[in-house]
């Protein structure tokens, strides 16, 4: 099958017809949904890159299984160069839709599936691997979206799965049938779960002896029976609602994050791909953590571009570019996100092979990489804020703007020079804010935070494989002590 443009993705979503619960009421008709028109505008941008002349060698790419060209967002990496491609990637579509764009996860769990279930069949002699195979030729061929889930609610925090008050608080299989098996439970902060056509089912965390029915990797369409979406908050997302869009701040993309509920979802046998196989549940979360980790190296920094950008931008408006402090501060955004890149394109320059043949990043520099994404963009927010001025959370309304009384007096007083117009003015700030402070800070700063693990995880993660030991002992022999 062709690769896919914008509108034809686009069109697939339509012909699947799903459906959500959003602000209270069950929503059909999600693809004219002005909540959720944004996030797929996001997605369609990664379609239709793989079509423009400027971009489409970056994101075409031949197929490791069907031979086709595909779309790099489905691809399993071969090697090195791919890794580093994908980052470059990333941050191409950050800048072009100042948002989240909700491909990396399903990306970032295929590769993490295709070489967990390699091993995981040369251990326990299990049909997973072939299956996966043929799954994500289809995924290739099809040239479809699909999200990766694996954030369960986790209840008491303090429990392992089978002492929840709940067992569904950790998505598990409730029943096994000779056909397939039915699973329930739930995954949360799912991004861009209703753009996508499929569902990766994964463990969220290292599974024990005695915890084999929440060790689960399954595909699940979007589609399927039993499956319920509850769209999720953002601040002031309403304001996508409104006939005039210039208070939505980034007018045109957006991001999504959906509650997914599974209430007994049947999953036949070749969709399956682990299934309680614990010593194996750990592996899969560690390697899809590493390429989600890696992942925000390439896409926070593409946001962060467009940060930049616009509050460059506004610092020229506001007649203050030539200040020296505000020269310094942008350079200190600057340096901060390119240091995040520097992260992104190390951990995977110097990635390795699995047995499988997909290649994996390195995953002490990936967790590095994920540690400073939990810093970094907030400093660089606080700095845009700081030199927007405090406008950002006091400008009047779009619909003040073109009020016959109001209007007059917001053009005559939030004027600046001559040279700039005072709606592309109130734009710019309103993109500052859209992305500090509203809608779109949910993709930049608290998926920054929390999304691939908060920043505890990269710091275990960090201390496991920093090989303090080794340092140890290089120190010892260079002193001589025994």
């Amino acid at each position: 099958m062709a690769l896919k443009t914008g509108n034809d993705y686009l069109r697939s979503m339509k012909s699947l017809d799903l459906k959500a619960h959003m602000l209270g009421q069950s929503t059909s008709d999600l693809d004219r949904h002005g909540l959720v028109t944004p996030s797929r505008r996001a997605v369609a941008y990664t379609f239709d890159a793989a079509h423009d002349p400027e971009t489409r060698d970056l994101f075409c790419v031949e197929s490791s299984l069907c031979k086709d060209v595909i779309n790099r967002f489905s691809h399993l990496h071969q090697g090195t160069e791919d890794l580093v491609n994908k980052v470059r990637m990333q941050r191409l579509c950050g800048t072009g839709t100042a948002c989240c764009f909700q491909r990396c996860v399903g990306m970032d769990a295929a590769n993490a599936i295709y070489s967990t279930t390699f091993e995981c069949d040369r251990k326990h002699k299990t049909p997973y691997h072939s299956r996966f195979k043929d799954y994500w030729a289809w995924v290739q061929q099809q040239d479809l979206v699909v999200d990766g889930a694996m954030t369960d609610p986790k209840g008491d925090r303090g429990k392992r799965p089978k002492e929840q008050m709940d067992p569904d608080l950790f998505l598990r299989v409730s029943d096994r049938r000779s056909e397939g098996i039915v699973i329930n439970g739930a995954k949360l902060h799912q991004t861009g779960m209703l753009n996508s056509h499929e569902i990766l089912v994964m463990p969220t965390l290292t599974m024990r002896p005695g915890e084999e029915a929440w060790a689960v990797c399954c595909a699940v369409p979007t589609d399927a029976e039993g499956v319920r979406y509850i769209y999720g908050r953002q601040a002031s997302d309403t304001r996508k609602l409104e006939k005039n869009t210039m208070d939505v701040g980034n007018p045109r993309f957006g991001g999504q994050e959906v509650m997914t509920v599974f209430e007994d979802v049947f999953v036949p046998h070749e969709r399956v791909f682990l299934n309680g196989e614990v010593d194996f549940s750990g592996i899969m979360v560690e390697r899809f953590a590493a390429y989600h980790r890696q992942s925000y190296g390439g896409c926070k920094v593409g946001v962060g571009d467009s940060l930049i950008g616009a509050t460059a931008l506004i610092a020229r408006m506001n007649g203050v570019e030539k200040a020296t402090h505000i020269k310094e501060k942008i350079v200190e955004m600057i340096h901060l996100n390119e240091t995040l890149y520097a992260c992104g394109i190390a951990c995977s320059a110097t990635g390795e092979a699995t047995p499988s043949g997909n290649y994996l990043v390195n995953m002490l520099l990936a967790n590095v990489c994920k540690l400073n994404v939990t810093r970094f963009p907030y400093e660089i927010s606080r700095l845009a804020t700081d030199v927007a001025g405090g406008l950002l959370g006091t400008m009047p309304s779009a619909a003040d703007l073109e009020d016959p009384v109001t209007g007059p007096y917001i053009r005559k007083y939030l004027a600046t020079t001559p040279e700039v117009d005072v709606v592309d003015r109130m734009k710019v700030l309103r993109l500052i804010e859209n992305m500090v402070a509203g809608a779109g800070a949910v993709g930049y700063l608290i998926e920054s935070m929390h999304g691939a693990g908060p920043p505890a995880a990269q710091r275990i993660m960090i201390g496991r494989q920093a090989d303090l030991e080794g340092k140890i002992t290089k120190v010892k022999r260079m002193l001589d002590i025994p």
